[in-house]
């Protein structure tokens, strides 16, 4: 397949996985718990970002088996104008949207099912599955949820359901682990009651793509009892990210994770005092 711009992938074994950037969209670092701001700045410094509230958001495609898999659909209009690019870096990889067969979803953020809509409010993947925990799926279309939402959070409620409804058709929902051949779901807790990783392995070869693991790489590798408000459950989510670096660190397993930076790909490494990222490119 040519491509006009080469854009992050790695092959594992039958299947190619490519990193497709949807943009940006900008969090203040006055959401993170259990950190000084002066320490999470510095940790932005250290590692050279120059936008320390820029939050850049992935989708991966994942080709091999004779499917064509989304994981994740960004935020499509929901956070312009530095998100939203989904469509334009599916066209660079050389993948229409009518040839996605199969859509994992994470979660049900805007930042994760926002694509899934196009402008006119229609179905952007008529022709995918959309396959989602059913845990996940529950909790946005529960009315005593959403009683319970802040104003700003009962937008997020909307779009969901709205999503949901457009795709009711073509939904699957799963509570078990095997979701596709050679994929298979990993619950990971606290950041919403359904969130989940996705971990391919063919061969010899495997990759988790962890989803909201964490928001801010640099800061939270390094200090993962650091959450953030977007967390349902910011201390079941800071447990989850510290037993899934130790796992992801031992077996150093390759990871993908959504808000991962533009690069897409790493290793997490344990050193001396904390783990540190260590990007593919």
């Amino acid at each position: 397949m040519i491509q006009e711009r080469a854009l992050p992938g790695r092959d594992l074994g039958e299947f190619r996985v490519t990193a497709i950037s949807d943009g940006y969209l900008q969090a203040g670092l006055e959401l993170l718990s259990n950190i000084e701001a002066d320490e999470a700045l510095g940790l932005q410094a250290h590692a050279g970002v120059l936008d320390p509230t820029a939050i850049h958001i992935n989708c991966y495609l994942i080709q091999g088996r004779g499917r064509t898999v989304l994981v994740d659909a960004g935020a499509g209009g929901f956070f312009k104008p530095r998100a939203g690019t989904l469509m334009a870096n599916l066209a660079l990889a050389g993948v229409p949207a009518s040839e996605i067969d199969t859509i994992l979803l994470t979660h049900a953020h805007p930042d994760h099912v926002g694509g899934l809509l196009d402008a006119s409010g229609n179905m952007a993947f008529p022709g995918a599955e959309l396959v989602v925990h059913e845990q996940e799926f529950d909790f946005w279309q529960d009315d005593a949820n959403l009683s319970r939402a802040s104003e700003d959070a009962r937008s997020h409620f909307a779009l969901a359901r709205d999503v949901f409804d457009r795709y009711r058709r073509q939904t699957r929902r799963f509570r078990g682990a095997q979701v596709l051949r050679g994929i298979s779901a990993q619950p990971l807790p606290g950041h919403t009651v359904g969130h989940c990783g996705y971990r391919i392995e063919s061969g010899d070869r495997g990759l988790l793509v962890w989803g909201d693991t964490v928001h801010f790489p640099h800061i939270q590798i390094a200090r993962p009892d650091v959450s953030i408000a977007f967390d349902q459950e910011g201390l079941v989510a800071a447990s989850t990210r510290s037993s899934l670096l130790d796992r992801v660190s031992a077996e150093n397993l390759l990871v993908a994770g959504m808000h991962l930076g533009e690069a897409g790909f790493a290793r997490i490494v344990r050193g001396a005092r904390a783990y540190e990222l260590c990007y593919e490119r």
